[in-house]
């Protein structure tokens, strides 16, 4: 456990933890915006993985790193809208409708990738860019200030995500969507129309998710390369509160347990490697299960809404 406490070793597991938070933050928010308009998507990882494949596949044959990103875009709208069109306009029972869109974006994927591609292979993904200046500040710059594009992109997020929901007339729709559906209705807003472009906004972030997986952090696919990381982005939601803010901090502990694994194993700490892997998921139990931010979850969340009904 020595190897552990070394200055180094300290510095590349919150190093590494900054990079694994970027598809969990990405997701996460995408999935606050579409829970405060008052739907639960829990086909995020499906939607990962569909979209991590098709970025990557576009990377892979062109060499474009901003053709795959808008790839991974496009299928995450186009399942957005599916998603939609399920649960919005067909009103079905949403965690159902939410588990089929995973499952068929896993099923999907695999069967992509073995009739497309057949073996794992690797791509040239985003690249690190250090900041000028801060990236240079001897520890804090290696740990904040040198990742690649979507990195920052995901933290900077955070503070945008917050703006639109809490200064802006369209977040006030959204959550008055979220809390009270009838009201917002009987006051001129398009409920529907609403929580369509949550939910196709969140599923391109979740697309972006998998791209930042696909082609920024692993530069490759392979079968259920999310490894659930989706459902854990769902958690996030819940721990946090449903504020991006909240779920900035989830994400890094979420993120630093899982670097804390990784390097476990890297460094042949004596820990059974089966242990550290169960780590994050673990953690994800016990946040569901100690969660205070109930409070705050959105009256209408998991309700279809009828119009003429209170």
């Amino acid at each position: 456990m020595s190897e552990l406490l070394q200055a180094s070793v300290i510095i590349g597991i919150l190093t590494s933890a900054i990079r694994l938070a970027t598809p969990y933050l990405y997701a996460a928010i995408g999935e606050t915006f579409a829970q405060s308009s008052g739907v639960l998507n829990l086909g995020v990882d499906g939607i990962m993985l569909i979209s991590a494949f098709a970025s990557f596949y576009v990377v892979l044959h062109t060499g474009n790193i901003w053709l795959g990103l808008l790839a991974a875009i496009l299928v995450g709208l186009l399942m957005g809208l599916l998603m939609s069109f399920i649960s919005v306009t067909l009103k079905a029972e949403q965690g159902i409708s939410g588990i089929g869109l995973y499952m068929f974006g896993l099923g999907l994927s695999s069967l992509l990738f073995k009739t497309m591609i057949g073996t794992v292979k690797t791509v040239t993904g985003f690249q690190a860019v250090k900041i000028p200046l801060l990236g240079d500040i001897p520890v804090v710059g290696q740990i904040f200030f040198n990742h690649s594009l979507l990195v920052y992109g995901a933290f900077l997020l955070v503070p945008i995500a917050w703006w639109v929901l809490e200064k802006t007339t369209w977040g006030l729709k959204i959550k008055s969507v979220g809390q009270n559906p009838a009201a917002a209705d009987s006051l001129g807003v398009n409920v529907d129309l609403v929580r369509y472009v949550s939910v196709c906004l969140g599923a391109i972030l979740a697309g972006i998710a998998g791209a930042s997986l696909s082609i920024s952090l692993l530069n490759l696919f392979q079968d259920n390369l999310t490894a659930g990381q989706g459902f854990i982005a769902v958690a996030l939601v819940y721990f946090g509160g449903w504020r991006p803010v909240g779920i900035l901090w989830g994400a890094m502990l979420f993120s630093t347990v899982n670097a804390f694994q990784l390097w476990v194993q890297v460094l042949g700490v004596n820990i059974p490697s089966d242990v550290a892997i169960m780590l994050p998921y673990l953690l994800t139990i016990a946040a569901l299960a100690f969660t205070t931010n109930r409070g705050r979850q959105p009256a209408a969340l998991n309700k279809p809404f009828e119009r003429g009904e209170s």
